[in-house]
């Protein structure tokens, strides 16, 4: 059972490794009095590439970890596990406030000019139900068209530091979707907005100077502080929150991706999760 949350008490985020950072920074930016712990179970990393059972199962088994340790709240900071594991959550911590991710396509959709808009996720993002539906609705509702391109490998390349493969992969997933005249990009896994310069710098190579990116840390944000003031959760004290990281593997790469990423370095602890 989890016991009722109190205002001092942690927020909880995860993904599977380092693309939850993205919205780790928005967090940080619009609460900065709130204590933060964030997990990265990048010893199962990429989820993309797993069924939904297996990411469900690991999605349980970090917030068992996380409830554990007294969150008050609970960020899905990882589109695929939102889309195989938010309900089961739910269905587990009904009482908790919690808060999934997925790809921005509304905005997207108000955003074009031309109504075409380029997703950019993982494999297993695109072909979920959920996702589709989304889609499907936006569409009837805007006209807009979506291009989807899923981006295999790229999350690797993200989470390597490998700055000239990621790059390669982006002029492969890109410029196609900038041919086809996109005016939009939908960043629809929270690692690709840790490299949007270099998707613009694609984009403008590609002729698409200027290109808008859509990302939904900001729109995850805005839903956290309402659910948070709702069950009158806010921390209210004013002092800096603080920030503490775990890892399913290396604490020195997970320390590493702090400091190059968000510019800070908290303490970083390895630990496991569920039975493994």
């Amino acid at each position: 059972m989890h016991t009722p949350p109190f205002p001092d008490a942690p927020i909880g985020v995860f993904d599977s490794g380092l693309g939850g950072l993205s919205i780790l920074r928005h967090i940080r930016a619009r609460l900065p009095h709130e204590h933060l712990i964030y997990v990265a179970d990048a010893g199962y990393a990429p989820y993309g590439d797993k069924s939904d059972d297996v990411v469900a199962a690991r999605s349980l088994a970090v917030a068992r970890f996380l409830v554990a340790r007294g969150i008050k709240a609970l960020v899905v900071a990882c589109n695929t596990a939102t889309v195989a594991a938010v309900k089961v959550l739910r269905e587990h911590f009904p009482d908790m406030p919690i808060v999934g991710v997925e790809p921005g396509l509304k905005p997207a959709a108000a955003a074009s000019r031309n109504g075409k808009v380029g997703v950019l996720a993982t494999a297993g993002t695109l072909a979920g139900a959920k996702f589709l539906r989304l889609r499907d609705e936006v569409s009837a509702a805007t006209q807009a068209a979506f291009l989807l391109q899923p981006c295999r490998g790229l999350v690797e390349r993200i989470e390597a530091n490998d700055a000239e493969g990621t790059t390669a992969m982006l002029r492969r997933y890109v410029t196609p979707l900038v041919e086809q005249g996109v005016d939009t990009l939908v960043l629809g896994c929270t690692h690709y907005p840790l490299v949007k310069a270099s998707i613009e710098q694609v984009a403008a190579e590609a002729g698409a100077a200027g290109i808008t990116l859509v990302d939904t840390g900001e729109a995850v944000t805005r839903q956290l502080v309402r659910l948070l003031e709702a069950g009158g959760l806010l921390r209210a004290d004013a002092s800096p929150g603080s920030l503490e990281a775990y890892t399913s593997a290396s604490a020195t790469a997970l320390s590493a991706a702090f400091n190059v990423l968000v510019g800070i370095d908290p303490p970083v602890h390895e630990a496991t999760f569920g039975d493994d």
